[in-house]
């Protein structure tokens, strides 16, 4: 998925300890197998190559994180949208940057785009594409899902205190660490000084917390940056905020919001945030912008 996870456990046993982190390990090995678009045998490979012609049973995992995916792009006005690939493409992201596109290319990309032209058939387990040429990513789920996976596992097998992470994209805090009853402590990096800054602190006790920003991926010409994140309703990278982190109870959560948040903005996250959901933005401006949501 284009990240490393990295797995942090107390216990009284390193042989339980080594055999619980494998096992996390393996699940996202597994994970990548089923959801990566860089393999072509993956499922939701299948359903790019196929679902444009006709409806793809699919298992019923996929099944449900496409559904879930659905509803957080109902929820989100549309700003979360798992069919953006076309668009990143046009920008130039999948290649390493070029020319901005024109108009006639962000509306052909556009038209290739909207979670609404996914059609779920829930009795038939399938997945169908209104519109060929379609297809979806989960890179804006996919590591919160995995981590979340992860922590599952570790549970099960009897393990209370751990941090689970995907990078700093996604992180989970199970429990406490010793000497520490508020939690694991987790920096939020200042995003115009990511390695030496931190621009707030928080602690994850079964918390997670999930960071967007518009200066870890950029494509550059000349002298102006585009940010990765895509408003997919207008065809544009977001404008207006430099990087949202978000808490949740789970980091599928707080990874799915975490880009509409970053998109429409604090006054929106603050109208429409769901219960037991927290945020704190850094906004493109002066730094009295950057704050946690009230």
């Amino acid at each position: 998925m284009g990240t490393t996870y990295s797995v942090i456990l107390y216990g009284d046993s390193r042989e339980r300890m080594e055999k619980a982190a494998n096992a996390a390990f393996d699940e996202v090995q597994r994970l990548e197998g089923l959801l990566s678009t860089r393999r072509g045998s993956s499922a939701w490979s299948e359903i790019n190559r196929l679902a444009g012609q006709g409806p793809v049973k699919v298992a019923p995992e996929v099944h449900r994180l496409i559904a879930r995916c659905l509803r957080y792009s109902r929820r989100s006005q549309g700003a979360f949208d798992i069919t953006v690939g076309p668009l990143m493409k046009a920008w130039g992201f999948f290649r390493g940057g070029g020319a901005p596109p024109g108009r006639e290319d962000v509306a052909a990309a556009l038209a290739r785009v909207g979670y609404r032209h996914i059609q779920l058939n829930h009795e038939a387990r399938s997945v169908r594409f209104d519109i060929e040429g379609m297809e979806i990513n989960p890179g804006g789920i996919g590591k919160g899902y995995a981590v979340d996976r992860m922590v599952g596992i570790l549970r099960r097998r009897g393990f209370d205190r751990a941090l689970v992470l995907a990078s700093s994209s996604s992180i989970f805090g199970v429990g406490v660490p010793p000497g520490e009853p508020r939690g694991w402590r987790v920096g939020i990096g200042n995003p115009r000084r990511p390695r030496r800054q931190v621009a707030a602190e928080v602690f994850l006790r079964n918390m997670s917390l999930s960071t967007s920003g518009s200066c870890v991926q950029t494509v550059r010409t000349g002298e102006q940056a585009f940010s990765h994140i895509m408003d997919p309703r207008t065809g544009h990278p977001a404008p207006g905020m430099l990087q949202v982190s978000v808490t949740a109870p789970r980091a599928i959560d707080s990874e799915a919001w975490a880009k509409p948040f970053f998109i429409n903005g604090r006054a929106w996250a603050a109208r429409n945030r769901p219960g037991k959901i927290n945020a704190f933005f850094c906004e493109d401006g002066p730094e009295e912008a950057w704050g946690w949501l009230a």
